[in-house]
């Protein structure tokens, strides 16, 4: 079992940064793949970025690559999100998630967070 917390979310400016933590707790929390996925208003939940277990490997989604950087701390069980010039299109409640894999579809993370708002105004 792994519990997910989010924070760091807030309202911001369009070119602002912001940076989103995940703090993970339970037996597994070290060694599991970690997504971002983030839900705008009115439409589906949709994949942000993951990393893996062991931070090497990433993979964004083109409309936050090169903006978005994910990170991760296994000896404090936080994955970060840090968000550069974050435009209003990124306005979405942001989630994050923990699987046995990494991956693009939700479906395939077992783990969610409750969420954190982002709202970027023009």
């Amino acid at each position: 079992q792994v519990q997910l917390v989010e924070s760091g979310g807030g309202l911001v400016q369009a070119g602002d940064s912001l940076r989103l933590s995940c703090a993970a707790s339970g037996s597994t929390a070290g060694t599991a793949a970690m997504g971002w996925f983030r839900q705008a208003p009115g439409k589906e939940r949709e994949f942000v970025v993951f990393i893996t277990s062991s931070g090497r490997s990433t993979y964004y989604a083109d409309s936050v690559k090169g903006r978005f950087t994910i990170s991760r701390d296994n000896a404090k069980n936080t994955v970060y999100l840090q968000m550069n010039n974050v435009k209003p299109e990124d306005t979405a409640v942001y989630f994050c998630a923990a699987g046995l894999v990494p991956a693009v579809q939700s479906s395939r993370y077992k783990y969610w967070g409750q969420g954190t708002q982002v709202t970027v105004s023009s």
